[in-house]
């Protein structure tokens, strides 16, 4: 990434993320004592954090700088411990020592943006409830007319341009749209941080990263935070400039035999104000065939 080779903090993504993460977690979370005067490290130091895992600083030292690449299950777990993981964030680490260490070979993925027609099908069949395909950099690759207009004004982007990331961090009507946008951003960027960490220079990311890197200082700011939290289920709130506010449930999975694609649908009890709201979107988005983009 653009960030990362300007950084030139060297070392391996297993070093970066440890030291993001470190930087996060205050001695008072993590039971220390503070002591007088003023701290000149945020977070925690190294040696705090080696002690608090139960390492010697040099052994702590050497992971962060690249130089030790294969700490044990155990280490792992005390680190993600003593850093107080999130377990998305726990997973991640496993998955960075995995790769640091070898055991665990990275294929390059090839992009697509090929959608079968029987997942096109099942988008049209849940009308009136939004869904919507996305790559695993959240391009939107297919969607029936209400998964667009959920997102007021990306359906005046090109189809290679409509991105959740992109649309959340530059158009000006997402801010508004989302009743908490600071999660929304926090989550997108999470996804995209995790995917850095097992691909860092897989070029459908790369772009992506470098064009939002030079344009959004938030997600600037977030990428080198390297907060990996997000949610698969739950209930969203919108406030929409067609329909109004309304909270309806989402369901976010993984598409098998695709590289990376999720399923992303929203929905609503019948007879409730969100079940109406949402036919209306769909009834706004009615003179529209479905989006899907073009083979290849």
């Amino acid at each position: 990434m653009a960030r990362e080779r300007q950084n030139g903090t060297g070392g391996t993504e297993l070093g970066t993320f440890l030291r993001a993460r470190r930087v996060k977690v205050t001695p008072e979370e993590a039971g220390l004592p503070t002591g007088p005067g003023l701290r000149r490290t945020p977070g925690l130091r190294r040696e705090e954090l080696a002690t608090l895992a139960g390492v010697s600083v040099d052994y702590y030292v050497r992971l962060e700088r690249g130089k030790e690449h294969n700490p044990s299950p155990s280490v792992v777990d005390a680190l993600a411990q003593a850093l107080r993981l999130h377990p998305a964030e726990h997973e991640h680490l496993r998955e960075l020592v995995a790769c640091a260490a070898g055991s665990t070979p990275v294929e390059p993925v090839t992009p697509t943006r090929t959608v079968p027609p029987g997942t096109v099908l099942l988008l049209e069949s849940l009308r009136p409830f939004p869904a919507y395909v996305i790559s695993r950099t959240m391009d939107i690759l297919a969607c029936n007319a209400s998964g667009l207009r959920l997102f007021p004004g990306m359906e005046d982007w090109p189809e290679t341009k409509r991105n959740v990331v992109r649309y959340v961090f530059l158009h000006p009507a997402a801010q508004t749209l989302f009743d908490d946008w600071d999660e929304q951003i926090r989550a997108v960027v999470g996804r995209m941080r995790a995917l850095a960490g097992i691909e860092p220079e897989a070029p459908d990311l790369v772009e992506l990263v470098d064009e939002l890197l030079k344009k959004s200082p938030e997600f600037a700011s977030l990428w080198d935070g390297y907060d990996l939290r997000w949610h698969t289920h739950g209930s969203k709130t919108f406030h929409h400039p067609e329909v109004g506010d309304l909270t309806p449930g989402y369901q976010s999975m993984q598409l098998e035999g695709s590289p990376g694609h999720r399923f992303v649908a929203y929905y609503a009890e019948p007879g409730t104000p969100d079940h109406d709201k949402l036919v209306l979107l769909d009834m706004s988005g009615a003179d529209q065939t479905i989006e899907r983009t073009a083979e290849g």
